[in-house]
This record gives C-alpha cells, sequence and structure tokens, in this order.
C-alpha cells in the first residue's frame, strides 16, 4: 500500500530579500553591542588609549557569509592578550588584564550575550 504526496513551493522573493537584509543588519549591530561592551566594562588593557579606541574595531568584511570580527590591529595586542600574567596597570581600566574577551567565549559568564543580542536586533529589524 503506497501513496504519493507532491507539493508546490512559491517564495516570496522580497520577503526572503528583506529577511537576509535584517540577518546583515542585526549581525553588524551585534559586532559593534559586544565592542561597545567590551570597552564599557573595562577589560582592555588602556595605557593611552591606542588599542582600545582607535585600534579595535569591528570588521565587516565577511558579513555576506555571516561573520564580523573584532580586530585589535596594534602588534602589541597579541602579546598583550595571551600573556595575562603581565602587571596591567588599572588607573584607567579597573579590570584591565589579559585574555579580555574570555567572559563573552563560550563557558564564559557572558557567553550567551552575542546569541541574544542578534535575536533581539533581528527580530526588531525584521519587524517580527
Amino acid at each position: 500500500m503506497g501513496f504519493s504526496v507532491s507539493s508546490k513551493i512559491k517564495l516570496n522573493m522580497p520577503v526572503v530579500k528583506q529577511l537576509d537584509k535584517a540577518k546583515q543588519q542585526a549581525l553588524e549591530q551585534t559586532g559593534d553591542a559586544l565592542l561597545t561592551q567590551v570597552k564599557n566594562t573595562q577589560v582592555m588593557p588602556f595605557d593611552t588609549g591606542n588599542l582600545q579606541n582607535e585600534n579595535t574595531f569591528v570588521d565587516y568584511t565577511q558579513i555576506r557569509n555571516g561573520t564580523v570580527k573584532i580586530v585589535s590591529s596594534t602588534p602589541y595586542a597579541r602579546r598583550l592578550y595571551f600573556h595575562p600574567e603581565y602587571n596591567f596597570s588599572r588607573e584607567e581600566n579597573i579590570a584591565a588584564g589579559g585574555k579580555w574577551l574570555t567572559p563573552w567565549l563560550e563557558g564564559g559568564t557572558r557567553h550567551n550575550f552575542c546569541s541574544r543580542a542578534f535575536v533581539r536586533l533581528y527580530r526588531k529589524e525584521a519587524g517580527l
């Protein structure tokens, strides 16, 4: 005893494009929100402000592939990040230290921040 089922699907392409645009806008805003939160929690080493303010930014070049990156473009950023044993000054940023993104990574205290922010922003941008 067999049966056959067929269906026809017609996509509403303007709505699909609108949702794709909303996805990219929400991802961009999520990257900006993460960078803002990192700066506001004062976890990055701060001497003159170059690393935190001028040389750390959100890279949107791969946003079409669903990726944004927080980039620090100074030659010393890697050394500072991977050496939390350094004696970081805490005059400007009270929680300054190495591995400053750890709270936002998997297993960190703020690991849900990006996914929650993206969902909230996507709903807003898509009008859902």
